[in-house]
């Protein structure tokens, strides 16, 4: 394997994402960069010193010219949300680091892959695709990854199914206004609407009732609630990025719900959120559209005018 990741960031996020890629063997090499020069070497080395009973991944602290010959560029830098602030309240700020970062990482990293983690991600996204010009299917945030796997796990345990048994997605924006796309989910193919009446020795699994809308409300609490109790969420992204990596690293593309901006899907365009796309070492290989009940074909609308209206107050 002869793959280059660099990540922008060497804040707890950046950090763990760099060390669950070398835990899992992801890549060979590894450049963090932060304007906080001493906690990328002293991340990078940490992480490096873990390696003889990890993987033998090749990682160090850099500068923009490091990231030469890259695959992929993750971007995690940005100003984190604090207790019971908004993504889109950071919109500004984040928008302004990344328009300094930008120039000088593409002209190092022209062909890369871009996945951006900084929130708010959506927004971060489509500031990218029209700042820098690099084509949109290599320009990708994790969008709703991460809430998909929240989601994931309390179904998985209300069902008491394994999690990679639930298959179930958010969609839209990564904030206030995603929803969960009932219509699709399943467990192993069963729809959740049948899946309690194909049992046939009734009793034997154990199903727990539950309110559909209450479900949606914990999915998309919880990171307010982990970043009120530790500061910061970083298990579950640094996993989502992960899978991300795979997938483009991989030889059969994998469905994964990410923020790209779109071109007509859905009727929607010029604005970044997420719908399920194909990924694979191209980055986005194309978007897919499955059918959408008429209650979620207007959430979907509603994220992409809420994105918009956001973008309509800040300054590119």
């Amino acid at each position: 394997m002869n793959n280059k990741i660099t990540i922008i960031g060497a804040g707890s996020v950046g950090a763990t994402v760099a060390y669950t890629l070398v835990s899992t063997g992801s890549v060979a090499e590894i450049v963090l960069i932060d304007v906080n020069t001493a906690k990328a070497e002293a991340e990078a080395l940490d992480i490096l010193q873990s390696t003889p009973y990890l993987n033998a991944t090749k990682i160090y602290s850099g500068t923009y010219e490091d990231a030469e010959g890259s695959d992929i560029v993750i971007i995690t830098s940005g100003v984190g949300r604090k207790p019971g602030q908004s993504r889109i309240d950071l919109t500004q700020t984040n928008v302004n680091i990344l328009k300094s970062i930008a120039p000088e990482i593409v002209k190092h990293a022209p062909d890369a892959i871009y996945l951006f983690v900084a929130n708010p991600v959506d927004v971060l996204t489509y500031v990218f695709c029209k700042i820098t010009g690099v084509p949109k299917n290599r320009v990708l945030g994790t969008g709703t990854t991460l809430d998909s796997i929240r989601l994931r796990t309390r179904l998985s345990e209300l069902y008491s199914a394994s999690q990679k048994q639930v298959h179930a997605y958010v969609l839209g924006e990564h904030g206030d206004s995603s929803f969960v796309a009932w219509s699709m989910a399943d467990i192993s193919g069963i729809p959740l609407d049948q899946y309690e009446d194909v049992i046939t020795k009734k009793g034997s699994l154990q199903v727990t009732p539950y309110d559909r809308d209450e479900v949606e409300l914990f999915v998309k609490k919880s990171g307010g609630k982990i970043i009120a109790g530790k500061g910061a969420t970083f298990y579950g992204i640094a996993a989502s990025v992960t899978q991300i990596v795979n997938s483009i690293y991989s030889s059969a593309y994998t469905i994964l719900p990410v923020s790209t901006v779109l071109d007509g899907e859905y009727g929607i365009s010029d604005v970044a959120l997420s719908t399920l796309c194909a990924i694979g070492e191209e980055g986005v290989i194309t978007t897919l559209t499955p059918k959408l009940s008429d209650e979620e074909m207007v959430k979907m609308q509603n994220s992409a005018k809420v994105l918009k209206d956001v973008i309509a107050q800040i300054e590119i």
